[in-house]
């Protein structure tokens, strides 16, 4: 909430009335006056030239909010577009009141700061969610609200609060929104609010998000498709029963498709294998839990391999943490092997990076690279020469 210029001119000149009697009453009949801040005016400034900086300290600044960083800088613009003369007239007028005229009047200023005072994030956040949830409210009004809930959903507090305001809900309605814009914000609030909160990605999980945000993936709108995975990837990673929902909607196999897809945007191949990469991750961490057939899917897996011939470096870097999960995974390697080709890939791998490290710009990233590739392929190597002995 801003403050008019009419209110902020108001302030300032009862607060410099203020500063006045304070000064008159703490240093009378010298040729310098104080304030009880330890403000100083010198009978000798120009007029108008008044140091105020030390008056902040009269009010605690988060009482105010309007664009100004503090109670001083408030002050300070008020008198730059302020009239000095007038200004001045003001505070020699109110030297004259009594000490009980102005205890009246600092309490006076004191109650219109606390009027003006920001809400509070749960607040603010009722107003978002209000506005949601009103029907006749144009879409665009519905896209500002998403994107103030975006912004105050970031702390885990507030993240926990969205619940209990209603929000998770109108959340999810949203993302079957006729607008794409609208749907693509509604997915930054969730995966925003679900960021390592298992809380929140329960509450979410329960009223069906994931359902709305896999059909999300098959927008034709780039941005859409991004923000669907983000909000897939929050709202599932490190939480078993959001990843069994997930494959129990074929949330694999649209990956597997996203995956294939060789003219697709590449950000949306980095986000897709990000999560293959996760959910193999957590697949190693809970070994109790049945593999799903999802990880020795040949399709799939060539359809990972496949990636590392990108020449996007860090597409590249994500797909080798993917294929190191994925490998680790299998009991064997011989799938990668002969439907993969992964030996080949990861040489034809090392001989770009190998031109690249002489490059300025991406040298240092690509040598980053090559010891992960190398990494990798001392794992596939030695997987492979398990089956070996074994045979």
């Amino acid at each position: 909430m801003r403050l008019s210029y009419s209110s902020v001119l108001a302030i300032a000149v009862a607060l410099l009335a203020v500063i006045a009697v304070k000064a008159a009453a703490k240093v009378e009949g010298s040729n310098e006056t104080a304030s009880a801040a330890g403000l100083y005016w010198s009978n000798a400034q120009e007029e108008g030239d008044v140091d105020i900086s030390t008056f902040a300290g009269e009010w605690n600044e988060d009482d105010v909010d309007g664009g100004f960083s503090s109670l001083d800088g408030m002050l300070q613009w008020a008198i730059g577009h302020s009239d000095p003369s007038k200004l001045k007239e003001t505070a020699e007028d109110v030297k004259r009141k009594s000490p009980d005229e102005l205890k009246k009047r600092q309490d006076e200023i004191k109650e219109l700061i606390e009027k003006m005072k920001m809400p509070s994030d749960a607040e603010l956040m009722k107003i978002a969610i209000d506005d949601l949830n009103n029907s006749s409210l144009p879409w665009e009004d519905h896209l500002r609200a998403l994107l103030e809930l975006s912004e105050l959903v970031e702390p885990i507090d507030n993240a926990n609060d969205l619940h209990k305001l209603g929000g998770t809900l109108v959340v999810v309605k949203e993302l079957n929104h006729p607008d794409s814009e609208v749907r693509t914000t509604s997915a930054l609030v969730l995966g925003k609010a679900c960021q390592n909160n298992p809380v929140v990605q329960k509450q979410f999980l329960e009223l069906g998000a994931l359902s709305e945000l896999l059909k999300m993936t098959k927008s034709n709108s780039v941005e859409e498709v991004l923000r669907a995975l983000y909000a897939i990837s929050a709202l599932i990673r490190n939480n078993v029963v959001g990843q069994q929902l997930f494959y129990g909607e074929s949330g694999d196999l649209i990956i597997q498709d996203l995956l294939s897809k060789s003219n697709i945007d590449v950000r949306i191949h980095k986000r897709s294998v990000s999560i293959v990469s996760d959910l193999a991750e957590s697949q190693m961490e809970n070994p109790s839990y049945p593999v799903p057939p999802f990880f020795s899917n040949p399709l799939f897996l060539r359809s990972v391999v496949d990636l590392l011939a990108s020449m996007d470096l860090d597409l590249q870097e994500k797909v080798l943490h993917a294929v190191e999960n994925l490998l680790r995974l299998q009991s064997g390697a011989s799938i990668f092997k002969e439907f993969c080709e992964l030996d080949a890939a990861l040489d034809k791998m090392k001989e770009q990076l190998q031109r690249l490290a002489k490059d300025d710009q991406h040298g240092e990233h690509a040598t980053d690279v090559e010891i992960l590739r190398k990494q990798v392929q001392q794992i596939y190597a030695d997987k492979i020469n398990k089956v070996l002995e074994s045979t």
